[in-house]
């Protein structure tokens, strides 16, 4: 378990511990909980911008399929 010390504003500071405080109680470690919580959303949200990106910037780059070896359907379902 790591230790972080950050400085937030007070407005934000009064409003997270509030919702944490309803969510998960007033048990010890609720806000340890809240901020795992919040940080694990962010980092999901920012990986998976990160892959959609990545995978845009793949179509938009296009694939190489080969060369086609049958020009019409017909050819390929010759019987």
């Amino acid at each position: 378990m790591g230790t972080i010390t950050i400085n937030i504003d007070n407005d934000v500071e009064k409003q997270f511990r509030a919702l944490a405080q309803k969510i998960y109680s007033k048990k010890k470690g609720y806000l340890g909980n809240a901020v795992t919580s919040a940080m694990q959303k962010w980092i999901d949200e920012v990986t998976q911008k990160q892959i959609s990106e990545r995978e845009i910037t793949l179509l938009e780059k296009g694939f190489n399929m080969g060369e086609l070896k049958f020009k019409s359907r017909e050819e390929l379902h010759e019987r």
